[in-house]
């Protein structure tokens, strides 16, 4: 979410419909949780042994303090936006009380490259080559014009995906 710059307009809709500043929507700012630092996992070195992650018991893995988890938006808090994939996203900010254009235009290009199942959360380690690949394609297709140089696109990718990016290039 935030690669692509659709948090900016998440974060402001929900600081506007709260009254609050935009920055608590933040997990690495003012909203974060002050015992894992917005991580949502407190990592315990053992020494010799690989780190071990565990969740976080103060915000249960949400990432967020409390106080901000109690404001909503469209009936949803921060931490349940963040866990929706970007297919549910798409439609829960295309309509009804929840509608924020900027964020539906980012949502629309992630989904138009195929990947709607990832969620919005989802951190940038996680994601596969093509997937960032696919995810880079999308934040660049807003750019107005331009010349995209695609040196094997297809490799790797599931037939039903390769004909949806060949209906998105066409």
């Amino acid at each position: 979410a935030t690669y692509t710059g659709v948090l900016d307009p998440i974060r402001k809709a929900f600081a506007k419909a709260n009254g609050v500043k935009p920055g608590l929507f933040s997990a690495n700012s003012d909203g974060a949780c002050a015992a894992c630092g917005g991580a949502g996992v407190i990592y315990t070195d053992l020494g010799m042994m690989a780190s071990v992650a565990t969740t976080c018991e103060e915000c249960e893995g949400k990432r967020f303090e409390a106080s901000v988890l109690d404001l909503h938006f469209g009936g949803r808090d921060i931490s349940e936006v963040l866990a929706m994939s970007v297919d549910e996203a798409k439609a829960f900010f295309g309509d009804g009380e929840a509608r924020t254009p900027a964020a539906h235009r980012i949502l629309e290009r992630l989904s138009d490259v195929g990947l709607g199942y990832l969620t919005l959360g989802q951190p940038l380690t996680t994601l596969s080559g093509g997937e960032r690949q696919r995810l880079k394609l999308a934040t660049r297709m807003a750019e107005k014009g331009g010349v995209y140089i695609l040196d094997e696109p297809t490799s790797g990718l599931h037939l039903a995906d390769v004909e949806q990016l060949l209906g998105l290039l066409d």
